[in-house]
Formats: C-alpha cells, sequence, structure tokens
C-alpha cells in the first residue's frame, strides 16, 4: 500500500470507498452461505449500510473531480455499463436469491 502522507486526500476516500465495497461482498457472500433466515438478514443489512457508506462517499469524491474528469468518467461509466450489464445483474439479483431459499 502506498504512503499515506503522499497520497491526496481524494485518494484516501478512493481507498475507503474500496474498502467498504470488499466489507459489502463480504457480508453478501456470507449471507448466501448461511442458512439461519435470522442471521442473514443481518448480513444483509450490515450489506447494505456499507453500500449506502460506499455510495456516500463515492458522491464526495464525484463532487471534488474536475469537470473535465467528470466528463470522461461518465463516458467511462457509460461504456463499462453497456459492455458490463450482466454482472451488475448478478449482483443485484437478491430477490431471486432470497426467493429461492426453499
Amino acid at each position: 500500500m502506498a504512503n499515506k502522507k503522499n497520497q491526496t486526500p481524494v485518494g484516501q476516500m478512493i481507498q475507503r470507498c474500496h474498502k467498504w465495497r470488499q466489507k459489502r461482498k463480504q457480508y453478501i457472500d456470507q449471507a448466501r452461505q448461511t442458512s439461519d433466515e435470522v442471521e442473514r438478514e443481518r448480513l444483509l443489512q450490515a450489506a447494505e449500510h456499507y453500500c449506502r457508506i460506499a455510495n456516500e462517499e463515492q458522491s464526495k469524491i464525484d463532487s471534488q473531480r474536475d469537470p473535465k474528469d467528470k466528463a470522461q468518467t461518465t463516458e467511462e461509466n457509460a461504456e463499462n455499463s453497456e459492455t458490463n450489464d450482466s454482472g451488475e445483474e448478478e449482483e443485484l439479483g437478491f430477490p431471486d436469491f432470497i426467493t429461492n431459499l426453499k
């Protein structure tokens, strides 16, 4: 990991955002593997919590970027969303996961 003294505040925010997304994925994976309904719900709520935190941090990051960077990032996101639509649907497929428990 890079020396924190040399990082910009935005770089640190990006790292925190990445850490929270990893934590969310960890909770989702645990929820998929547990058979206890109460524990599964607790894990899914924890994952949702980390998702909200990461989204708030991402909005702060986006607000601090240059307008030129925002335009470039928007174009890249549009291209990535076209190519990764199936991947996003898989991650957002919680209703299928929850309804297919029995």
